[in-house]
Parts: C-alpha cells; sequence; structure tokens
C-alpha cells in the first residue's frame, strides 16, 4: 500500500479491488496475522489522495461474463494453475494455503 501511494501523483486515486482476509494467521509480521498493515497516513494525506475499496459486484456480471466466455471472447483460463480432479481438493486448499509458488487458481473436475 505504501509503495502504491508513493507511486501516484498527487491528487490522485488508489483503487484497492480483491478478497481481502480480515485475519490471516500464517501471514508474516504481528500486523498482518491480524489484518493490518503500517500505512504512510502522512504522504497519503499530503499527497491529496483517494482510495477506494471492495469486492466485485459479482452478481452484477456473473452472467454477461458467463456468455463472453461461452462465446470465445474472454478467455480467463490463463489464471488457472492446475486441474484436479474432485478427489484432490483437500490437497489443492493446502498447497492454496500454504501459498506454495505455481498454486493460483485450481478447477476441480467432479467426473475427472
Amino acid at each position: 500500500m505504501n509503495d502504491l501511494v508513493a507511486s501516484v501523483r498527487a491528487t490522485g486515486a488508489i483503487g484497492v479491488v480483491g478478497v481481502f482476509v480480515p485475519e490471516d494467521p500464517k501471514a508474516p509480521g504481528e500486523l498482518a496475522k491480524q489484518g493490518k498493515l503500517p500505512f504512510d497516513m502522512g504522504l497519503f494525506f499530503q499527497k491529496g489522495l483517494r482510495m477506494g475499496t471492495g469486492q466485485a459486484n459479482v452478481k452484477a456480471y456473473n452472467r454477461q461474463l458467463r456468455d463472453l466466455i461461452a462465446a470465445g471472447k474472454a478467455q480467463p483460463s490463463f489464471v488457472v494453475s492446475h486441474e484436479l480432479p474432485l478427489e484432490r481438493a483437500p490437497e489443492a486448499y493446502e498447497r492454496f494455503d500454504r501459498r506454495e509458488d505455481g498454486w493460483t487458481k485450481v478447477v476441480l473436475k467432479p467426473a475427472a
């Protein structure tokens, strides 16, 4: 976050999107374990920045995105790191939870 504050022009804006985990006992550092981070409020205020946060409104876009994928106009599969049979779900969750390199998004296939 501090790198973003440093790199955004004065009076600019920062958008923080994605999934936020309020606490993560496995994160490095005591603040991160509590879902907190050190933040340079002084520079943020001095530069007159704005910040917006939140998760995507999935229900507003999921049907449209599904149709784009079905029509071959959108190909989100580049984020998929593994395709596994459903019975390997516990392993996949463990590896993702440990933040092992190369485990980004996993597609589980019930009939695989």
